[in-house]
């Protein structure tokens, strides 16, 4: 299948590096202007699957289309329709932000006359114009990275290739990258192929997401999807101390299936998710049964990759301290 049905197109493509199989064999289909999560832990293959697709690296077998041309066959028209910010970009620290955006600008074979408006525009979409004549060595780890999308976006590419864009930034500078990559996907309808290893990376920013272990994909869908397909919420309570759980578990059992809960805790199914808490908390009052803590457990893409290969990915919290609620009023 030619990629004439979405911006990225892959069919069976594998790697092997000897007799390592980093990618094993793996299909994608990825519409214009969506922005797609490819999510899963070190070493799972990501980056491996972009080098391909980005054609810095050959695939070992099947076939991919970027922007409508073939990665192997049509390789300098795949670099020329893509933007790619990798892990490991090397950005010269001497240089100034401007210097590099004029110096990218050149290697695409863009007039100096549009570049300097072009290169000014990307410095303000990414928060930089204070600092664009600075040199790069002076920069924060969320300045270069920034710096890094508007060097990928100077020739203005069909389909921007973000490998793990925010692996080793602290919380502000990693929300900022996701504002700008959202404003990018929203006001300019670039197409987005997006790496991570976060979860609420991908379920943030992704509209589909694909997740990947051992070089092969093992969930595919909206995040949304996804998460329904492990099951519904689990709503957790802690009841005062000294109290006896059966009353609560025979209310809560009137909402759902039970579920596992540590001791002194009681947990349930929860068929109608946020929208049914009120009426748990209504019945708990009336039977007066007193709450310390309730907590509402909602499926994460780390419960779906669990369900899929029976490990949490790296990272992941086991679990999340429970909420401490003022005792349930009618």
């Amino acid at each position: 299948m030619q990629g004439t049905d979405g911006h990225v197109v892959a069919e069976g493509l594998t790697r092997h590096f000897g007799t390592i199989e980093a990618v094993a064999g793996i299909d994608l289909l990825m519409r214009p202007g969506e922005v797609f999560g490819f999510l899963g832990p070190n070493g799972a293959g990501k980056s491996t699957t972009v080098r391909m697709l980005t054609t810095l690296l050959r695939p070992t077998s099947g076939r991919a289309w970027v922007a409508g041309h073939d990665i192997v066959a049509e390789a300098d028209a795949v670099r020329r329709s893509i933007g790619v910010a990798l892990q490991d970009a090397a950005i010269d620290p001497l240089m100034t932000g401007r210097e590099l955006l004029a110096l990218q600008a050149v290697l695409h074979g863009i007039p100096s006359s549009a570049s300097r408006g072009r290169g000014q525009t990307l410095l303000e979409m990414v928060g930089l114009t204070g600092a664009a004549d600075r040199r790069v060595g002076t920069y924060s780890g969320g300045m270069r990275r920034r710096l890094d999308l508007a060097l990928s976006l100077i020739h203005e590419p069909q389909v921007l290739f973000l490998d793990e864009p925010t692996t080793g930034l602290d919380p502000n500078s990693r929300f900022a990258l996701w504002d700008e990559v959202r404003k990018l996907n929203r006001e300019r309808g670039t197409t987005v192929f997006l790496t991570t290893q976060y979860m609420e990376e991908a379920d943030t920013l992704a509209g589909r997401v694909a997740i990947i272990d051992g070089g092969r994909i093992v969930a595919e869908g909206t995040p949304e999807q996804l998460k329904a397909q492990v099951g519904v919420p689990t709503l957790q309570i802690v009841i005062g101390h000294g109290e006896d759980s059966l009353g609560a578990e025979s209310i809560l059992m009137r909402f759902g299936e039970p579920a596992p809960a540590p001791a002194g805790a009681v947990a349930v199914r929860l068929e109608g998710g946020a929208s049914a808490i009120a009426s748990v908390v209504r019945a708990l009052d009336e039977a007066k049964v007193p709450v310390e803590a309730l907590d509402l457990h909602m499926p994460t893409l780390d419960d779906v990759f669990q369900e899929a290969t029976g490990r949490r990915l790296e990272g992941a919290a086991e679990s999340q301290p429970l909420e401490q609620a003022p005792n349930p009023q009618p």
